[in-house]
């Protein structure tokens, strides 16, 4: 997030705020952009898998990339913005280039670790998806995720202020293997196809932003020559146990957070089966399409929340109150908008084998609501220096969720774990705010704040 890459001296610095905001609004442009472009494709591949294939395919796909979100915090180990701001506190330019690329290796070995491990707990799970074709391309997925460690040269080509290139890279990748999976789907090929071409996505995207640091990264400082390329002999363990002891509770949140996110598909894959599961994917992936806008305006706007918290409390809160206001307007809207027209889009859309997604899609959207708020709430814990409550919201969110899918599904199917994922959604974005005596003052505060007249 975009508070990671802050150090305390950029805070107190009005110049180097001024120039923090101004790399925020170029990285929040152009992550708008590739993030807009890569929903989107997913969402009409899901349009298209529905078609062509049927829920049962769809579900397995839904399963299987569902897991592979499951990696994600292993091959990121929350160091993504961690690591520049540690690299940019050496003189040394030796030392920050040790630092990165040591960050590098421990990614790509735990990637490739937890790649492994997570390959033989799939396997234990769900056996008979390891027939034909998707035998191979269920472990290439999971072990080529592992190159995602190489997205920290994005993050430092970011710092030196190159937004443009790297995202342009992967949006042109995204859209390459769209077109090829199109056509592998036209053909007759089925979801391994869809799989394996991901996982060599995932290598693709790792290698454009390699050789793009290879050919932009700047010297590190006026004195400093450019760095060599990355090899594993610049790995220092000292830094790496530096570097995971900060990003312990990234780390952690991570991985609570995407259980918090995607346990549902993978709970209704278990219980109700893959048939039942491609179509809550279905509503689902209509109802999550909207969350880029918040996540990327949240970035955008987090200096203007850090500016005003250095001026006090009063200019703050007012500022955080419309910020919200406008962010919980938009969700309302999009949730009005989509609740009258979701039997009509489904239809449209998926077809008629579909029409139980209707009544999924009518109670998943309104947990954007919630959603679009907490990256707003998100900022301000980080701002406050909370972010423990970060991680306990989400910890509790994700046992809920998990707790109310065991209860609801076998009762009620996938209508039960849509109104699973929105009462969850709700106390892990909001209404965890109630239950700390800080947040319930800082509450009290944001609602009572009045903007100060001149007189």
């Amino acid at each position: 997030m975009a508070a990671d890459i802050l150090d305390p001296a950029t805070a107190e610095n009005p110049l180097m705020l001024k120039r923090l905001n101004k790399l925020l609004q170029a990285r929040a442009t152009a992550m708008l952009s590739e993030k807009l472009l890569k929903i989107l494709l997913a969402a009409v591949l899901t349009i298209i898998v529905a078609r062509w294939l049927g829920a049962a395919e769809l579900g397995i796909y839904a399963i299987v990339m569902a897991w592979s979100a499951f990696l994600v915090p292993l091959t990121s180990m929350g160091l993504n913005n961690i690591v520049v701001r540690q690299m940019v506190k050496h003189n040394e330019s030796q030392q920050a280039m040790t630092l990165l690329y040591s960050a590098i290796s421990i990614r790509l070995g735990l990637g490739l670790l937890g790649g492994s491990l997570m390959l033989l707990l799939f396997y234990g799970l769900y056996p008979q998806l390891f027939t034909g074709y998707t035998a191979l391309a269920i472990p290439v997925l999971f072990l080529l995720q592992a190159f995602f460690g190489f997205l920290l040269f994005e993050f430092y080509l970011n710092y030196q202020g190159t937004f443009r290139s790297p995202a342009y890279a992967k949006a042109a990748i995204s859209l390459f293997s769209f077109c090829l999976k199109l056509l592998l789907l036209y053909l007759g090929f089925g979801i391994a196809s869809l799989l394996l071409l991901t996982g060599i996505e995932f290598l693709l995207v790792a290698l454009a932003q390699y050789l793009l640091y290879r050919r932009k990264q700047q010297p590190f400082n006026a004195t400093a020559e450019r760095w060599p390329g990355y090899h594993p002999r610049w790995f220092n363990l000292s830094q790496v146990k530096a570097l995971l002891k900060r990003s312990s509770w990234l780390w952690l949140s991570g991985i609570v957070s995407v259980i918090y996110l995607k346990i549902d598909i993978v709970m209704i894959g278990a219980i109700a089966g893959t048939e039942q599961a491609g179509i809550y994917a279905a509503a689902s992936r209509l109802s999550e399409l909207w969350y880029v806008f918040p996540a990327t305006l949240a970035a955008r706007y987090y200096p203007d929340m850090l500016k005003s918290y250095q001026i006090g409390l009063t200019p703050y809160y007012v500022k955080l109150r419309r910020f919200a206001l406008w962010f919980f307007s938009a969700a309302l809207t999009i949730a009005v908008l989509m609740t009258l027209s979701a039997s009509w889009l489904i239809s449209l859309l998926f077809g008629d084998d579909f029409s139980a997604a209707v009544e999924v899609l009518r109670i998943h959207i309104w947990a954007g609501c919630f959603i679009f708020v907490r990256y707003l709430i998100s900022q301000h814990l980080v701002i406050t220096e909370q972010e423990p409550l970060s991680l306990l919201s989400h910890g509790v969110g994700a046992l809920l969720n998990v707790g109310l899918n065991l209860w609801l599904i076998p009762k009620m199917g996938i209508v039960g774990a849509a109104w699973a994922t929105l009462i969850s959604y709700a106390y892990a974005s909001f209404f965890f705010l109630f239950l700390s005596a800080s947040t319930r003052s800082q509450l009290w505060q944001f609602f009572r704040t009045r903007r100060q007249r001149p007189h």
